[in-house]
């Protein structure tokens, strides 16, 4: 066989388990999506039917009338903005450090910040909620925010994308009287742009979609997020529209994000040694 046959039907079986996998990802959205638009009865009906001419906004005014659904995405709004603009600032700024200065001990501290990430979250929910407990933060926006503030992967991926940068770019910036902090802010950071952007997009995901944290740190129904409010809602109700709306409005934001933020969240991670 020659080569260039060899190299057609490896590309023709790439592309087919890529079509495979995105169908896997893809029905499942468009299933969901359907079903919040379709009335009750047709999704109790058997066999069921992929597709409906019935369209409907009951199952969204049902929930809306049921649960406080869009204070809970307001909720969710604060949780994923605060924990996740403070903590990309203060990470990279460790990123940077870790990259492009010289201090005793930094390679160790690297490595223990980077054994952190192999902590589960199960191992250590109880010592920080006690923390948080007695600390006076409980249910409150703070005791969301504050223990999500330092993300050992933005430390990592930031860390990485300063490395690559020329070390010419920052002695100039000093000869020209530049700070530090004038150096990271002005010159540095605009550079790993895509970086930036990319743990942004992993942060809001991972607290748009935390159910574990809120439900431990909340009591209060108007602290609830949109992820913990709708799981407490379809553990109680039976109504399969309103269920399949709170799940369409829950993935739409998340949707819309990568949909803006996949040019450099693909350019991201393949700049900063997270290539499969």
């Amino acid at each position: 066989m020659h080569k260039k046959t060899k190299d057609r039907l490896t590309d023709l079986f790439i592309t087919l388990i890529l079509f495979a996998v995105a169908l896997l990802i893809i029905v499942p959205m468009v299933w969901i999506t359907i079903c919040a638009f379709r009335p009750q009865k047709e999704l109790m009906q058997y066999p069921p039917q992929f597709f409906t001419s019935n369209f409907t906004l009951q199952n969204f005014t049902e929930i809306a009338r049921r649960i406080k659904i869009w204070g809970y995405v307001k909720n969710s709004v604060v949780y994923c903005l605060a924990s996740t603009i403070p903590s990309v600032f203060l990470n990279s700024l460790a990123g940077y450090a870790f990259a492009r200065l010289s201090f005793k001990g930094k390679n160790v501290l690297f490595i223990m910040i980077l054994a952190t990430m192999m902590i589960p979250f199960q191992v250590i929910m109880v010592p920080l909620f006690l923390e948080v407990y007695k600390m006076g933060m409980y249910d409150t926006f703070a005791g969301l925010i504050v223990p999500n503030l330092g993300a050992a992967i933005t430390v990592f991926m930031t860390r990485a994308a300063f490395s690559m940068l020329p070390r010419e770019l920052e002695e100039a910036a000093r000869i020209d009287g530049l700070s530090e902090f004038g150096i990271f802010g002005r010159i540095m950071l605009p550079l790993v742009k895509p970086t930036i952007v990319t743990v942004i997009v992993l942060g809001i995901n991972g607290a748009w979609n935390d159910l574990m944290w809120p439900l431990l740190i909340t009591s209060n129904t108007n602290m609830r997020t949109v992820t913990n409010g709708l799981a407490m809602f379809i553990d109680s109700s039976l109504q399969y529209g309103t269920a399949f709306a709170g799940a369409f409005i829950s993935i739409c934001p998340m949707f819309v994000l990568y949909i803006f933020g996949q040019k450099y969240f693909v350019e991201g991670t393949a700049s900063s040694g997270l290539k499969g």
